[in-house]
This record gives structure tokens, C-alpha cells and sequence, in this order.
């Protein structure tokens, strides 16, 4: 096999991996198994060690990639990401309602969009010409850091766009810890007398942070989209997760529209 007969496998390979992980990864769908996905990535991996020019960002080999940090680099986000408020009432809730149609008339008088809210560390991820090219932490809301290389390494997170995209995306979401994950690391740690992390939020953080990105991976992390900050025509956040979900980004399935009030309690 020659260089231009490599590359054009190469291509061929990325493709068919990228769409079998996220048939696993966000579909929970999974078409072939493991044995076989296995020798495609390392079908994959030898062409790339053959020709390492050809290795490119997107490619699933790089998700974990590079050399451990000294430290992570700050990041200033494009626009304020800004905290959630908590309601716990029927009453909190009728006041928050009010302080929106103060600020615009008639602001909810189509419904509500509701979502879970994961209890992970918020995200944002920019892509260029549809390859990852920066994952950041919330940080301040202002200044986060650059943590793309852990981020990488999370499956659900895709490496390259699906469809057709914008020259430059910006979304934003939730890292987080499966439970079953949560308690497979804590017992690892325990048989190594380490110190144990007290909830699955503290151990997503934890582990984002991490200046080797192969721990990072080790962990096993998931992550939800759900915010578009990137103007596409976008009228309301439901449009927003179907955008996304276009895209290849994995959305929380227990979302739903409730037509007043009443109905989002």
C-alpha cells in the first residue's frame, strides 16, 4: 500500500470508526462489537505509525494524546457563562416567572423546555472547520482553563462534526460521572489506600483537572450537550438540541415541553 492508498484508508477508516462510537457512545446503539472496533482502530493506528504525517486532530487515535501538563493554561471564554439560579418551590418558581416578564413581555407565554440538570462540571467546546479545537472549564464564568486534551479523551464528545456545520462553533455542556463509574473508582482507590472522592461531581471535576490526560481517560467520563451559543437561526432552546443532536453531540434524552406552570411541576 502506497502513501495516497494509505491516506485515502486512512479517511475511509476514521469515518467508519467515528460512526460505530457514536452509535455506542451516544446512541447506546452499538451495530458491531468490540473484537471488531478493536481491529479497526488498530487497522488505524498502524497506517498512522506508518505515516505520521498523516495523522490528523480528529483522528480517534488522538483521543488520548499528548504528554502530561505542568499546568493548564487560562481561557477566556467568548461569552459569559453564567450560573444556574436554584428555585425549590412552587413560590420561587412563580417569583422567577415574574422577574422575566419584567425584564421582557410575554417572555414565557409559549412554554417551557425543561432538562435535567446533571450535577457534572459545565463545559464549553469550540470547534473550527468542525475539529475540536478547544475545550475550556467554566472557571470564573469569565476566565476558565484549557483542559482539551482530558476532554478529548470523553467519547461522547465528538472530535468532528457531523453534517453541515459553521466555519466556527461554540457549546456548551455538562461533564459528569456515571454512578456505577463513580463507585468502580472509588473501590480502585480504597484497595490502593488512597483518599476516596465523596460524590460522582466531585470526581468529574477531579478528574477534568488532571495534568496526565491518560488518568483522565481512565475515568470513564460521559457528557451532555446543551446550549448553543453560536447563532444559527435558533428561535428556542428546544431548536438547540435538535441542532446539536444533528451535529453528533449526545443530548440528554429526558428533556420535554410543558405548556405552563402547572406542568413543569
Amino acid at each position: 500500500m502506497d502513501k495516497k492508498q494509505a491516506k485515502e484508508r486512512i479517511e475511509k477508516l476514521k469515518k467508519e470508526i467515528w460512526r460505530h462510537s457514536y452509535k455506542y457512545h451516544v446512541l447506546d446503539q452499538p451495530d458491531i462489537s468490540d473484537s471488531v472496533f478493536d481491529t479497526l482502530k488498530n487497522e488505524l493506528e498502524e497506517l498512522e505509525n506508518k505515516y505520521p504525517d498523516l495523522i490528523t486532530p480528529d483522528s480517534p487515535t488522538q483521543r488520548v494524546s499528548g504528554k502530561p501538563l505542568d499546568k493548564f493554561k487560562k481561557f477566556k471564554h467568548p461569552a459569559a457563562m453564567l450560573s444556574f439560579n436554584d428555585a425549590f418551590s412552587k413560590e420561587e418558581m412563580g417569583d422567577w416567572v415574574e422577574r422575566n416578564e419584567k425584564i421582557v413581555k410575554n417572555a414565557v407565554k409559549d412554554g417551557y423546555y425543561c432538562e435535567l440538570k446533571i450535577d457534572g462540571l459545565a463545559i464549553e467546546l469550540i470547534y473550527e472547520e468542525g475539529v475540536l479545537k478547544t475545550g475550556a472549564t467554566r472557571g470564573d464564568g469569565l476566565i476558565g482553563e484549557d483542559v482539551t486534551q482530558n476532554l478529548k479523551t470523553v467519547a461522547s464528545i465528538p472530535l468532528k462534526l457531523f453534517g453541515k456545520y459553521p466555519k466556527k462553533l461554540v457549546v456548551r455542556g455538562e461533564v459528569f460521572l456515571h454512578k456505577k463509574e463513580f463507585e468502580r473508582i472509588n473501590n480502585e482507590l480504597k484497595k490502593k489506600g488512597e483518599k476516596i472522592y465523596a460524590n460522582p461531581r466531585n470526581l468529574a471535576a477531579g478528574s477534568v483537572r488532571q495534568l496526565d490526560p491518560k488518568i483522565t481517560a481512565n475515568r470513564r467520563l460521559d457528557s451532555f450537550a446543551y446550549d448553543l451559543i453560536t447563532d444559527l437561526g435558533q428561535k428556542v432552546h428546544e431548536e438547540e438540541h435538535k441542532t446539536l443532536k444533528a451535529f453528533g453531540f449526545k443530548i440528554n434524552p429526558n428533556n420535554n415541553f410543558c405548556k405552563n406552570l402547572e406542568e413543569v411541576e
